[in-house]
């Protein structure tokens, strides 16, 4: 009993010794509050670990040209450049001429297979665009 009794006052006086730290729950996704910080990150880790392809991507180590483009592709990815920067500029000088002192005259504009048709309505002007391949969209500038 008296060993019993020694070992009972050591075990409290050596938790007296012990302490114990409250624990604190941080995320570190931020998609769960964690840091913004992190997003790059993690992406950057979880594309780094990411060892599945995709099946639907194409090789392009067949046909390869100059930088791994075929030569039908680099002349189609001119023709897409030099097309969107006639779009960009079209859509500026549109832009431009809408908000500016004259405003829009109505008309059509034909671009290699795109036509594009402005009009004026109630609503505002609206711009027709037709691609060559039957997709058609349309634009509505409000008037201000």
């Amino acid at each position: 009993m008296k060993t019993l009794f020694t070992i009972g006052l050591l075990v409290l006086a050596g938790l007296n010794q012990l302490r114990a730290q409250g624990l604190v729950y941080h995320p570190n996704n931020p998609a769960f509050g964690g840091n913004t910080f992190n997003y790059q990150w993690m992406l950057s880790s979880a594309q780094a670990q990411d060892t599945h392809k995709d099946p639907a991507a194409k090789s392009s180590s067949s046909a390869s040209g100059l930088n791994g483009l075929s030569n039908s592709s680099s002349l189609q990815s001119f023709s897409d450049n030099l097309q969107r920067q006639l779009l960009s500029r079209l859509s500026q000088n549109i832009l431009n001429k809408q908000f500016g002192e004259d405003g829009l005259k109505e008309g059509s504009f034909t671009f290699g297979d795109m036509n594009v048709v402005i009009s004026n309505a109630a609503e505002g002007v609206i711009i027709r665009i037709t691609d060559g391949k039957g997709g058609e969209s349309s634009i509505t500038v409000p008037y201000l």
